[in-house]
């Protein structure tokens, strides 16, 4: 099907996005959608909701400053309205009443009958700059007692730089010049995350992710979110889904060639 008439008869790709609180999760919701302005909140009817904004960063918007919480409530940016997002507080302290709201909305959104109401994809986001850098008991509960079914759960691995941060003092330790040292960080880094108990972990759960992806920097102008595109499109397995995603998402070109080279 074209993408063209895929948008005008679907319109809208949904994503419920999971994490801690300052887990980034705003500032990774601007990059795909090219907008620097935070969302506009609607509620389950389609009112807008009224946004009171109490000395909020810039970036980051918690639950308090989106008014009172409501996981049905729909995030959109005008600069990509075709992108619907669904915030779950990050039940933290891993609340009992805040998992299973989680898990009725997701096991609800699945059997939706039309297509642009039902939920395309999770993306769950697990900070990287977190002093043990350890999975809180919400993350181990929903890896462990979450079935989303066909759902794909994507995890990101946000702030991923401050690992950078950790490889680089270590390599000036054992005698590398500062230069070498911020040019080693990165790839070391990598490496020593891929060995690491973050994925070990996601490997032996009940319920694994489709797949994760390592999103360093992303409070920079010239952040990078196609990795991120790439790995949840390649989540789709409903060719009509995956090709509403592609044809939404405007931030990797090379992928919308990509699939309107294979059509």
């Amino acid at each position: 099907m074209d993408p063209t008439k895929i948008r005008q008869k679907i319109r809208r790709f949904r994503i419920l996005v999971i994490g801690r609180a300052n887990a980034g999760k705003t500032t990774i919701l601007q990059r795909v959608c090219n907008s620097r302005d935070n969302p506009e909140i609607y509620n389950g009817a389609g009112k807008k909701v009224r946004l009171i904004l109490r000395g909020c960063r810039r970036h980051e918007l918690t639950c308090s400053q989106r008014g009172e919480h409501d996981i049905e409530n729909e995030m959109v940016f005008q600069s990509n309205p075709g992108f619907v997002f669904h915030d779950s507080r990050g039940f933290e302290a891993g609340g009992e009443s805040e998992f299973i709201k989680v898990k009725e909305f997701i096991a609800a959104r699945s059997k939706e009958t039309r297509l642009e109401n039902r939920l395309h994809a999770i993306w769950y986001c697990i900070p990287m700059d977190e002093a043990s850098r350890s999975f809180t008991q919400a993350e181990i509960k929903f890896f462990s007692q979450c079935d989303t079914g066909s759902i794909p759960v994507i995890v990101l691995f946000t702030k991923f730089d401050a690992l950078y941060d950790v490889e680089f003092r270590k390599l000036r330790q054992e005698g590398k010049p500062r230069k070498d040292a911020k040019e080693l960080a990165p790839k070391r880094a990598e490496d020593s995350f891929a060995k690491g108990p973050q994925l070990k972990f996601l490997k032996d759960v009940p319920w694994p992710p489709k797949c994760h992806v390592c999103l360093p920097d992303m409070d920079k102008d010239d952040a990078d979110c196609g990795p991120l595109i790439e790995r949840t499109a390649g989540t789709l397995d409903d060719e009509v889904v995956e090709r509403l995603f592609v044809s939404t998402q405007k931030t990797n070109l090379e992928l919308c060639m990509k699939y309107a080279a294979e059509r």
